[in-house]
C-alpha cells in the first residue's frame, strides 16, 4: 500500500482542496495512509487540519466546509509536527509510515485521477522509483513549454513538484532525503536515483501551482533556478544555495 507524505507550512489556502483531491481521485484499498507533517505554521493551516487527525475511515466526526467531502470512506489522515525543513519534515513522515510505497507530495501539487493505481503499476513491473510529468496552472508560453518537457526521461527535467513515489526499501537504503539541504532536497535524492537507474516518469500529468512564477515573474524566477541549479553542479554547499535562495527568492 502506499503512504501519501505531505510536508506543509502555512498552506492553508490549499490543504484541504489537496487532501479532497486525494481521496477523490484514489482507492481507499491502497492507500495505507497520508501523513501530513506541519514545520510550524502560524496561518490557520492547524485549524484546518486539526478535525481530522487520527480519525479512521469508517468514522464520521468530521463537520467543516473547509474539509467538506472528507468524512466518507476515506484512508487515515494524520497530522504531524516536526522541525521546519522540507527534507526533515519529508523523513519524519516516512518514519510514520506503514505502506511499502512512499509518496512524497507538495501540498500545491495535484496528482491525476487514479495516481494510485498507476504508481501501483510501475512498482509491480520493477520500477521502484519515479514521478508523473507535470503541467503548471498557467497559459504562460514558458511554463507550457516546461511542462511539456517534463514528459521525457531527461534529468534536466526533474524537480520536486512533480512529486515522488519510490519504494520504502530503496529509499531508506538511500538514506532518505538529506537534510543538510533546505532546498534542493527533492534534487539530491533524484540524483541518488538516477545515479542507480531507478527513476521513471509516468505518462500522466500533474497539476502544480505557478504561484511563486506569478509573485517574483517568470522570467526572474527561472533565472534564479537556473542560477541555483548552475551553483550546485560548480559544487556549491548546501549553505550556498539556501544563502542564495534567501536573498533572491525568499
Amino acid at each position: 500500500m502506499i503512504s501519501i507524505i505531505i510536508p506543509v507550512l502555512n498552506e492553508a489556502d490549499t490543504i484541504s482542496r489537496l487532501l479532497t483531491h486525494l481521496i477523490e481521485n484514489s482507492s481507499s484499498k491502497n492507500i495505507s495512509e497520508i501523513i501530513v507533517v506541519d514545520g510550524g505554521s502560524t496561518d490557520g493551516t492547524l485549524d484546518i487540519l486539526r478535525p481530522v487527525r487520527f480519525l479512521k475511515p469508517d468514522r464520521s466526526e468530521v463537520n467543516s466546509n473547509q474539509l467538506k467531502g472528507l468524512d466518507c470512506a476515506r484512508p487515515d489522515i494524520k497530522l504531524l509536527s516536526s522541525d521546519k525543513g522540507r527534507a526533515k519534515q519529508m523523513n519524519f513522515g516516512a518514519k510514520h509510515a506503514t505502506g511499502s510505497i512512499l509518496y512524497f507530495l507538495h501540498a500545491d501539487s495535484f496528482p491525476p485521477k487514479d495516481f494510485d493505481q498507476f504508481i501501483l503499476n510501475e512498482v509491480q513491473k520493477g520500477n521502484q522509483a519515479g514521478c508523473f510529468r507535470m503541467q503548471f496552472d498557467s497559459n504562460h508560453w514558458w511554463l507550457r513549454l516546461a511542462s511539456w518537457l517534463t514528459q521525457f526521461s531527461w534529468r534536466a527535467s526533474r524537480g520536486g513538484d512533480q512529486s515522488q513515489f519510490i519504494t520504502k526499501t530503496l529509499f531508506y537504503d538511500i538514506g532518505g532525503y538529506n537534510e543538510n539541504y533546505i532546498i534542493y532536497e527533492d534534487n539530491i535524492l533524484i540524483n541518488e536515483l538516477y545515479a542507480r537507474n531507478e527513476f521513471t516518469v509516468i505518462n500522466k500529468k500533474l497539476t502544480t501551482s505557478a504561484r511563486l512564477y506569478r509573485k517574483h515573474g517568470v522570467w526572474k524566477l527561472q533565472y534564479h533556478f537556473w542560477t541555483i541549479y548552475v551553483k550546485k553542479w560548480f559544487g556549491a554547499s548546501a549553505q550556498d544555495l539556501l544563502y542564495y535562495y534567501k536573498k533572491n527568492i525568499c
